[in-house]
């Protein structure tokens, strides 16, 4: 035990990490010891307890990295990149792999780049976040290469029928139903689209989602009419809502967060107050988004779900088991906050009945 480096009574040492992991001290010592007999969960919360509180794990309990996996997101500005980057690389090491993080930027180092790095480096096997698989307009012939070189990838978010690998998604369709059928709860008839280039698959699927949705729970006959199209960003999300906002919509959906955040900026440019007189939903629930004012209610995207089965498939396919070569969808969860109300519209048709 003295090798763990940590101040104060060996009793308080094993007591607060018994707390913080949420074990018995025998069980913290079992781990500490490199002892048989303990769950692979049991010790992982341990390990995160030693984490948290700031001890340095003893040498025994240090992994033995089992190979490099790459891990390629497109960039670390929108929140759920990074979110998605964690949580890989945590399950990575979980499974002894030790993982290297490729983030890009504009005018940085491009995916093929990255993967000529990684191949050199002679890693086992890559992750792609939302990569150039997910734009209909990028070639894919970086990703045959590497199935000839007969290196396991996966992709998370953006199917593409041609490409044989295992595809990790959220359902962007069901997303943009969940989205719609809450604002017309609340009784909303104008209800806009903000998203980012069609280019790419999720936007593509959330304008399809979104115009099914419109027929289906409002019965509108020009669905095309109700999208605007920017960017990915705030001021993107800024853009489109402001263009919304104009043609009298009360409820605009956001293809992310973060054109969520530009949508509430053009709201309140215009002296609108959210949701008294506009309503916004947000997609993917990136960290803290919660905290924002108001609170966003947004569409949140199962990030640990989808990691986990993008880690299993790719250990899978260094292990040399088969994995499914095919798309996984999973399902996102509406998380309602305060940046949706009920329509104005519907609020004036309440107060003149009452006055009736």
């Amino acid at each position: 035990m003295s090798s763990i480096n940590l101040s104060g009574p060996h009793k308080t040492r094993l007591t607060d990490l018994a707390e913080q992991a949420g074990v018995s001290t025998a069980t913290v010592s079992r781990v500490l010891n490199g002892k048989p007999g303990v769950a692979v969960e049991t010790r992982q919360a341990v390990l995160a307890a030693l984490d948290l509180l700031g001890y340095e794990r003893p040498d025994k309990l240090r992994n033995r990295s089992a190979g490099l996996v790459g891990l390629i997101v497109p960039e670390l500005t929108n929140p759920v990149f990074p979110a998605f980057a964690q949580t890989i690389e945590s399950l990575l090491s979980q499974r002894g792999y030790t993982p290297l993080l490729c983030t890009q930027s504009p005018g940085g180092t491009t995916e093929d780049e990255y993967i000529d790095m990684l191949t050199d480096h002679s890693v086992d096997g890559i992750v792609f976040v939302a990569g150039l698989h997910a734009d209909t307009r990028a070639s894919h012939r970086r990703y045959e290469l590497l199935r000839s070189q007969n290196l396991p990838y996966v992709c998370v978010n953006g199917w593409a029928s041609d490409i044989d690998a295992p595809f990790i998604s959220c359902d962007d369709i069901a997303a943009m139903d969940l989205s719609v059928r809450h604002l017309v709860s609340l009784g909303h008839q104008r209800i806009g689209l903000a998203i980012g280039p069609d280019r790419f698959i999720s936007s593509h699927r959330k304008i399809r989602g979104f115009k099914d949705a419109l027929v289906r729970h409002l019965g509108t006959i020009d669905p095309d009419a109700h999208i605007a199209t920017s960017l990915f960003t705030v001021e993107g999300g800024q853009a489109a809502a402001t263009e919304l906002l104009a043609n009298d919509h009360t409820a605009i959906v956001c293809g992310s967060d973060l054109m969520a955040l530009g949508a509430v900026r053009a709201a309140r440019q215009q002296g609108l107050r959210i949701p008294e007189d506009v309503s916004i939903i947000g997609y993917d629930d990136s960290p803290l988004i919660g905290f924002t004012d108001p609170p966003l209610t947004t569409i949140r995207q199962p990030v640990s779900a989808m990691s986990q089965a993008a880690v299993s498939g790719l250990v899978a396919l260094i292990e040399g088991s088969p994995a499914p070569r095919q798309e996984l969808l999973f399902h996102p969860e509406l998380i309602v906050r305060n940046s949706t109300g009920t329509s104005p519209d519907a609020r004036v048709h309440v107060y003149q009945g009452l006055q009736s």
